[in-house]
């Protein structure tokens, strides 16, 4: 008995092809969407590009414009023309920074949600989910930070800081080398950096802008002639403040407080000049050194030469200088008028004699 002998069929011609027709596709499909997601970052790369080449063409605009209108060719010869426009540079600079954060923080989460979408869109539905618990998220916890980033925006927008100034910010006090939306990096004397949140700024001493006023305090020996000390003290800073070299730095004429205490051993002497803020030390310690000749040569002691920054209520009160503002008495009302004729006034008469 023969048993049929059987062959296995062959494949069909169409199956391999199909297989190699879904893995084209699949290739095909992947390579579209990281075309996709590439085009997408590529995009989001030229733009914050070409915006960072405006925001930095606008700065330097506005700093050029500045140094054409004063005369200068570097930023650091803007402390001899007004304040306003070195204050300009400073505030145009630090703008800038934030903004330029501001537009990369913002073209990543465009290119983030794009690239989502591109992947897949149904992911897009749980990105807006999981973007609505994050916001209630930052709503709940995360308010410093919210509180940081407005609170930093309005230290900018408003002046109250800029890079190069001389600042206490009651957390820390030294020069602020770096304004962000959230942090100020100030840099102090010791050359510590403190990173300090905008957020828990509450107060902000500027020590750089507008005037600063030199108070020092000499210490002569008490039998000493009040008049001639006082009248040595007035000339040598009047002299310091005529001179060519330093009168573009003080902003008003020397005062003398006078007599400010008086010692066991000393009478105490202030006198004050009013420069400007980034040429108060400067001013202060070229007055002293002169304050010491014209004493010297007069045969006068000097015990002790001291600054002094007034605070509290003598701050407070010395404020405007020795003296005290001029102001105009406020108006009284609710009092009725004064009648033109008094009770022991006359009355007045006309040309012929009668009282009508």
């Amino acid at each position: 008995m023969m048993i049929p002998f059987e062959t296995t069929p062959d494949p069909e011609p169409t199956e391999l092809p199909t297989v190699w027709a879904d893995l084209l596709d699949v290739l095909a499909t992947i390579g579209g969407k990281a075309l996709h997601v590439a085009i997408i970052i590529a995009a989001c790369v030229l733009i914050a590009f070409a915006l960072r080449i405006v925001i930095r063409r606008i700065v330097h605009r506005i700093v050029d414009s500045a140094k054409s209108k004063a005369a200068v060719d570097d930023t650091q010869a803007l402390e001899r023309s007004p304040l306003a426009d070195m204050r300009l540079v400073q505030r145009t600079r630090t703008l800038g920074t934030i903004l330029q954060n501001i537009v990369n923080v913002m073209l990543v989460v465009i290119a983030t949600v794009l690239t989502v979408n591109a992947l897949d869109q149904s992911l897009l539905g749980s990105l807006t989910l999981l973007t609505a618990a994050v916001g209630a998220g930052l709503g709940f916890g995360a308010q410093n930070i919210v509180k940081d980033v407005f609170n930093g925006m309005f230290i900018v927008a408003e002046d109250q800081i800029g890079i190069g100034d001389v600042v206490d910010l009651g957390l820390a006090t030294g020069v602020v080398e770096y304004v962000s939306v959230r942090i100020t990096q100030v840099r102090d004397v010791n050359g510590t950096l403190w990173y300090v949140r905008n957020g828990e700024v509450t107060r902000i001493g500027n020590m750089s802008q507008g005037w600063a006023r030199a108070i020092i305090d000499l210490g002569v020996p008490a039998d000493s002639d009040l008049d001639t000390v006082e009248q040595a003290m007035l000339e040598t800073a009047q002299g310091l403040a005529k001179d060519p070299k330093w009168r573009t730095r003080i902003v008003e004429k020397p005062e003398l407080w006078g007599l400010e205490s008086i010692g066991g051993d000393a009478l105490v002497v202030r006198i004050v000049i009013k420069a400007r803020a980034n040429a108060k030390d400067d001013v202060a310690q070229e007055l002293r050194r002169r304050l010491r000749t014209a004493l010297s040569e007069k045969e006068i002691a000097i015990p002790s030469m001291v600054d002094v920054i007034p605070t509290g209520l003598d701050g407070a009160r010395r404020v405007r200088g020795a003296n005290p503002p001029k102001t105009r008495p406020n108006a009284v009302t609710g009092v009725p008028p004064v009648p033109e004729r008094g009770i022991w006034r006359r009355k007045k008469t006309n040309d012929d004699g009668s009282g009508k």
